[in-house]
């Protein structure tokens, strides 16, 4: 699966994986390497601000973090957040998470659409 920005028609990941069990949402990334454009999405089952809320303990890099409403809109973007973090929310509600390496301009704002294909 991939990654794209509806808005400006770019590709944000070329390799996607979609995490919506409890037990992979609560793993995430801990202990895991992602690759240069690849993500993890963690779909929530409902919009809320504390299901979507994150850490990064033993996530051993940087990451980017983008929070998606049902709509998969962005509504907020944190971008190289250190390992090791204790909780990052979202300042809206949200539905699902992006969670990709921080190493690359993602050229996306607020208010983009995103799709999975």
């Amino acid at each position: 699966m991939k990654l794209i920005n509806k808005s400006k028609n770019i590709v944000i990941a070329e390799k996607v994986k979609i995490y919506s069990t409890s037990l992979a949402r609560l793993k995430g990334l801990m202990f895991s390497k992602l690759e240069d454009n690849e993500a993890i999405i963690l779909k929530s089952s409902l919009e809320s601000i504390s299901l979507t809320s994150i850490h990064t303990f033993f996530v051993f890099f940087p990451i980017d973090v983008v929070w998606l409403n049902k709509n998969l809109e962005i509504v907020d973007i944190r971008l190289n957040v250190k390992p090791f973090t204790f909780l990052i929310k979202p300042k809206e509600k949200a539905q699902y998470i992006v969670e990709i390496k921080n190493s690359k301009d993602l050229n996306i704002k607020l208010g983009d659409k995103l799709k999975i294909i």
